[in-house]
């Protein structure tokens, strides 16, 4: 795209480069800011190979109309065809460009046309979600790396901890440091990097998608299998006849087994043992200890502190006690001595089985990374000529859009905003530009008849079979195995090799 500056001699022995607002010249054999554009030759190239998902893709034939020659029969995946993905397209930047690449195949009879572009997404972020019950940090507590904020912890959900990251008030709304460390963390964790946070009042945690979260040093292996009272309703049964009473210690709600329903219905005796907390319901107990990373997400290292002197109207010597945690990986048993306080006991074969039980029941400890962005802007445009049309047939559910080949969920509301899992899309997707954003793919999918009435460029349209050529990269559905995927670095501040 010319300049309306006069360019100097070593300016002329580079090419301009377009695909985004920082507009690099580019030396030859170098590569622009991003990493993502070069000059070879005194040609403008993308970097990253086009990548096309072989042997299934995420296409549907929406609304099929009466008298169609085969309707759809559901099957979303469409395992038959090969997709290409907007991984490696480039960008419809300055955006009165269309996308670098809409093609067109026959499925099942039907026309369809895939749009495909590397979006550059300043309002993007993600939503991370850590399998874990121990303590992390406070809701609304800042998130940093390398002491820059970048986001935020999120209301927990049912064993996880939810963070909340990126978004354009730390890419750009902050200091130049903030938002080049944010950008290189989002990044970072949308190529399924690892990434060390730390959380004010909190811990440190190493993020990585696909992978155990790592907390204050230790990595996490089960994620709770429920809090204290779903615990005992799933093992109450089990536990019947080989112990008194049992306590399932848990941040949110400890149990209590025979002031539990469970407990009662299976009429086994109140044992007087009292705990410390706030009553909620008979045997669901809130707040016995702080949080922490102890015991069941608390700070308990010793569960019997969180006991008080047992009831003497209705606890009796020898009385059997388990104390367990939410996991299973923590275990105590006691026998109240004729004091009635309880002393360590070794422990029989089937109630050490029921703690492994619990163990089983978990899941693996894992973090999620999901993305999210907002395509509601000028990026249309590289779609159709009357960008509202395409959010419409977003809404009316005519247009599938998916991110890197996986399915997106679409916000309702206004605009295009969307999330997508990052370990459903191929490895290296994300890319960045210094502004700084990140550059994210997503593609448009829909029949060719609705593409025309949207205002799509048909004149630009072509069929699949012309992007199939050796350069492409090919990857499996979801996003791998990928034995030739492209492992560059892309960190913001390197240099090697810019112009």
């Amino acid at each position: 795209m010319p300049d309306d500056s006069t360019p100097t001699r070593r300016d002329m022995e580079k090419i301009r480069c377009d695909a985004c607002p920082v507009m690099c010249y580019i030396a030859q054999g170098k590569a622009g800011a991003c990493d993502r554009y070069a000059n070879h030759d005194g040609q403008l190239v993308r970097l990253d190979p086009l990548t096309v998902i072989e042997s299934g893709a995420q296409a549907v034939e929406f609304l099929p109309q009466a008298g169609d020659a085969q309707e759809w029969d559901g099957d979303v995946i469409q395992g038959h065809r090969t997709f290409v993905t907007a991984v490696g397209a480039g960008t419809t930047y300055p955006d009165y460009k269309p996308a670098p690449f809409i093609v067109s195949q026959s499925i099942d009879g039907v026309d369809m046309v895939t749009v495909v572009t590397e979006g550059i997404f300043s309002y993007c972020g993600v939503k991370v979600k850590i399998d874990t019950d121990r303590f992390i940090g406070h809701e609304r507590a800042v998130v940093r790396v390398d002491g820059e904020a970048i986001g935020h912890v999120m209301t927990s959900e049912y064993g996880s901890k939810m963070l909340s990251l990126g978004g354009v008030e730390h890419l750009t709304g902050g200091s130049k440091k903030e938002g080049r460390v944010t950008c290189d963390a989002l990044l970072k964790l949308c190529n399924r990097d690892a990434v060390e946070m730390h959380i004010d009042g909190g811990a440190q945690v190493v993020v990585q998608a696909g992978q155990p979260p790592i907390i204050n040093d230790v990595p996490e292996k089960l994620m709770r299998v429920g809090c204290g009272s779903a615990t005992i309703g799933m093992f109450a049964k089990q536990w019947q006849g080989h112990v008194d009473e049992v306590i399932v210690v848990d941040d949110h709600i400890t149990g209590v087994l025979t002031e539990h329903e469970a407990g009662k219905q299976l009429g086994m005796r109140p044992s007087g043992i009292r705990i410390n907390g706030r009553r909620s319901t008979p045997g669901r107990y809130f707040q016995v200890a702080e949080p922490g990373t102890g015991w069941g997400g608390t700070d308990v290292e010793d569960p019997l502190t969180i006991l008080r002197p047992a009831d003497p109207k209705l606890a009796w010597p020898g009385q059997r006690l388990l104390m367990v945690s939410t996991t299973g990986e923590q275990w105590a048993y006691f026998v109240l001595d004729a004091a009635l306080h309880p002393q360590p006991a070794e422990i029989s074969a089937p109630l050490l089985a029921t703690c492994e039980r619990i163990a089983e029941n978990c899941e693996p400890s894992l973090c999620s990374v999901v993305f999210m962005g907002g395509a509601g802007g000028s990026l249309r445009a590289g779609v159709t000529e009357n960008p509202v049309r395409l959010t419409r047939s977003v809404k009316e559910a005519l247009t599938y859009v998916s991110c890197g080949g996986a399915e997106a969920y679409v916000w309702p509301g206004g605009g295009i905003t969307f999330m997508a899992d990052v370990l459903e899309m191929p490895t290296n997707s994300f890319g960045y530009v210094p502004t700084p954003a990140l550059v994210a793919p997503i593609e448009f999918t829909l029949r060719s008849e609705d593409y025309a009435a949207l205002g799509g460029h048909m004149d630009h349209v072509r069929p699949v079979e012309s992007v199939l050529n050796p350069d492409i990269r090919k990857v499996l559905p979801g996003g791998g195995p990928d034995p030739h995927a492209h492992h560059r670095h892309r960190a913001i501040h390197a240099r090697k090799g810019r112009a």
